[in-house]
């Protein structure tokens, strides 16, 4: 294992080389107008967990180290420098040093240093208060010792055990270096980064605008003069304001596949992109809210659930049908479709599952004329809203009333972190496609994106097991298992696993996306405008 990540710190180093050196066809100039979706809850990618942030603001910084901007499949041999230059390991894996750039100034000036890493790290581990309202990710990095600066140039990480997956986690969008100095509340109204553009100005419910870093300490870059992100809420509208041309492209993976064929329709040369997002659609259950305290109720919501309908009707039939880890080919983790039929509410038969869920409801007092009441929470933006029509539909077929509520995104994510909702449906997204993102972030007891509060400390033995394994093979049908009883105990049913379509003008040059994931490609430092 030493001596594969020797080895890509290397082939590292040369990715790096080629990449800032292949700047021929670029041209300088133009500012890249994107559609956004809704009012991201803050600016603070370290204190959010939706690519409403995370989208807009990923090039307001940069990482130690990324995934190279033209890696279709996000992972481990596609990591690249950025802020750090070079990495090693050593201690069995356990001792990570980062050498770093030299001349990097943050935003307003200041030098960063070695000293802006352990702040940062520090901080999303939770070993130091850094008042930050939300940590999504703290448990992410559950493996790290100690951070120690060895000099402003140098940091070294001391992890507990081997982690194969630090480094990947490191690389994703989520993972940006902060700076020692700016406190988290002006990060989250006005953050001040290292990366390519500046941030100018958050216009809540209208739009958010970033322009051209002249100090960027990648030479000649960024190539755009600015981005800005309009916020409409409306997707029809949209979609109609990027056909017309007013806008250059939508964000990341908002479209449905439908609307793309749509959308090209209508504009020919349009450039567009269905591809898996690495979002799940999820059923939430308030184990701790009665009458969701009582096992056989949750049963029963999951039984009444057609999945392959989700798929027909959200997306037709575009949607993979899967557990927690994003499906093959595209994903690295995901069951095999032989692995996926062991799993049970994965068959055929719907309505044998359903009379099931009737029988359960049956012996608890519920009917078709005296059915359960609930409200259904979820994001009031169209991913979530159109899944949870479907769902309400379905839960009629085991005496199950339900009422959409839906909430703006702060109130959204507010609710969930307080567990203050029955039932929700959500559309989740993970940033990195790997497992201790997954099962760290979103399945063990406390972590704050645990929104459903379900803790088997049995399987979180085996969160740890996979995580120290480097044989991937072996790891990987560890991977699966724990897939297999996340599902079977109801922790988080997965409904389905999205896939969003992404469309752009022609014009717009140097776009990278990937098929893992829609989360960890916006720098746009290498983007430009062939106007």
């Amino acid at each position: 294992m030493s001596r594969l990540l020797r080895r890509l710190a290397i082939a590292g180093v040369c990715a790096l080389s080629l990449w800032t050196g292949a700047a021929q066809a670029q041209k300088q100039g133009g500012v890249l107008r994107i559609t956004h979706r809704d009012n991201p809850p803050s600016a603070s990618i370290h204190e959010e967990a939706t690519i409403s942030t995370d989208m807009p603001f990923m090039g307001v910084f940069n990482n130690l180290v990324v995934f190279a901007p033209d890696a279709k499949q996000n992972r481990l041999e596609a990591v690249v420098p950025e802020l750090a230059t070079s990495w090693a390991y050593s201690d069995g894996d356990r001792t990570l040093t980062f050498k770093l750039r030299d001349g990097v100034k943050w935003h307003d000036g200041k030098p960063f240093t070695a000293e802006d890493v352990k702040c940062t790290w520090d901080v999303v581990s939770g070993k130091v208060d850094g008042k930050m309202r939300k940590n999504p990710r703290k448990t992410w990095w559950f493996d790290i010792k100690d951070i120690v600066v060895d000099n402003p140039l140098q940091v070294t990480f001391h992890l507990y055990d081997p982690q194969p997956s630090f480094l990947v986690m490191l690389s994703g969008g989520f993972s940006p270096v902060y700076p020692c100095h700016v406190p988290a509340p002006q990060m989250r109204t006005h953050p001040i980064g290292t990366g390519p553009f500046k941030f100018v100005e958050f216009k809540q419910n209208e739009s958010i605008r970033l322009e051209r870093n002249k100090d960027y300490w990648k030479p000649g870059q960024p190539y755009l003069d600015g981005i800005e992100y309009s916020i409409i809420a409306n997707r029809s509208t949209a979609v109609l304001a990027l056909e017309s041309g007013k806008f250059d492209m939508n964000i990341t993976g908002e479209l449905t596949p439908e609307l793309v064929k749509d959308v090209q329709k209508e504009v020919p040369g349009m450039q567009c992109l269905v591809q898996p997002s690495n979002t799940q659609g999820n059923l939430l259950i308030n184990r701790d809210r009665p009458p969701f305290d009582d096992a056989k109720i949750r049963r029963a919501l999951v039984l009444s659930i057609d999945r392959k309908a989700f798929s027909d009707i959200l997306s037709r039939g575009i949607y993979n049908i899967g557990g927690a880890m994003l499906a093959p080919p595209e994903g690295l983790w995901g069951w095999s479709k032989e692995f996926m039929a062991t799993v049970p509410g994965y068959g055929a038969d719907v309505e044998k599952s359903r009379e099931e869920g009737r029988k359960i409801m049956a012996s608890l007092g519920y009917s078709a004329e005296k059915p359960l009441q609930l409200k259904v929470s979820t994001r009031n933006i169209p991913d979530y809203r159109d899944a949870a029509v479907l769902l309400i539909d379905h839960l009629k077929n085991v005496y199950i009333q339900g009422e959409l509520e839906p909430l703006d995104s702060a109130v959204w994510y507010a609710r969930l972190l307080k567990k203050d909702y029955a039932v929700g449906m959500n559309v989740q997204g993970t940033g990195i496609d790997d497992p201790d993102v997954m099962f760290f972030e979103n399945y063990t007891c406390g972590s704050e994106r645990n929104y459903t509060a379900y803790c088997n400390k049995d399987l979180e033995v085996l969160f740890h097991k996979q995580s120290q394994m480097k044989d991937f093979e072996a790891r990987k049908q560890i991977v699966w298992q724990i897939d297999k009883t996340l599902q079977e105990d109801g922790a988080r049913p997965i409904v389905y696993q999205a896939q969003g379509g992404t469309c752009w003008w022609p014009h717009v040059k140097g776009l990278h996306l990937a098929v893992n994931s829609i989360y960890n490609h916006w720098r746009l430092d290498d983007a430009w405008l062939e106007r």
